[in-house]
């Protein structure tokens, strides 16, 4: 390979135009810009290693199913139990065997752009989902863990193709079309859990940035109904919104 600048080197670097050997063969070059490259080449591959053998790891349950003779396997997870206020939303997701979602991960492990990413491309390439809302009021009647399993049942119930199993973060889940298991910490073990926890997370994000902009001081954009200190000095100054979770400590303490 004939002698490039730096900056030639960089752009066949980072475009993955440059052979194994070629990279081999960059080694010898004492230039230390070259071996700058080279390093954070190595960095980027090795990570990009690291994302791969977790995707495989993530698809375990999913293929273990698939050799079972379950085809359609329904991922379940929820967004929103926390919070002092908004809904808690819940989403189902059928995958197809074949999708790429390299980096996939639990939504909250993951930047608001990716997520972002995430969410387009699986609502764009999987088979079926469907998404729940249970909002703040019914929380307050039902409880919060019975709204969670309500909100579930029902993202699973708007799945346009029936599942053929369903595995669930965390939750034992009955009521369901099919069988379920329930997998701790399933949105870090399972690609369809972890599918599922992007389109809950991010569809409450937008809910709680409209309520932001309904009541912008208790900064619902930022803290996404939380309790943060200033989302609990703004409770103790201006008292509950509609969309307070009257019964959730620690606006039932500021409500009486």
């Amino acid at each position: 390979m004939e002698k490039k600048s730096i900056a030639e080197l960089r752009d066949l670097i980072l475009s993955e135009k440059l052979t194994d050997e070629e990279i081999h063969t960059l080694k010898a070059d004492k230039r230390k810009g070259v071996q700058k490259l080279l390093q954070r080449h190595e960095r980027i591959r090795k990570k990009q290693l690291q994302l791969n053998e977790k995707y495989v790891e993530m698809q375990y349950f999913e293929h273990k199913l698939n050799r079972s003779g379950f085809d359609n396997i329904a991922g379940i997870d929820e967004a929103g139990r926390g919070p002092l206020a908004g809904p808690v939303v819940a989403a189902a997701v059928i995958l197809p065997k074949n999708i790429q979602l390299i980096g996939l991960n639990d939504s909250k492990l993951l930047s608001e752009e990716t997520r972002h990413i995430f969410y387009a491309k699986i609502k764009e390439e999987a088979i079926s989902y469907g998404i729940s809302i249970v909002n703040n009021e019914t929380i307050d009647e039902i409880n919060i863990f019975e709204a969670t399993k309500t909100a579930m049942r029902h993202a699973v119930n708007k799945l346009a193709v029936r599942p053929d199993h369903v595995l669930v973060d965390a939750v034992e889940l009955n009521g369901l079309p099919c069988p379920a298991n329930a997998i701790i910490k399933g949105d870090q073990r399972s690609i369809s859990i972890a599918a599922a926890s992007i389109l809950a997370k991010v569809t409450r994000d937008r809910i709680m940035a409209k309520l932001h902009d309904e009541s912008p001081e208790y900064d619902f954009l930022t803290n996404k109904g939380y309790a943060t200190k200033h989302h609990l000095e703004t409770l103790k100054k201006k008292g509950a919104t509609m969309h307070h979770r009257k019964t959730f400590a620690p606006v039932r303490d500021y409500l009486s």
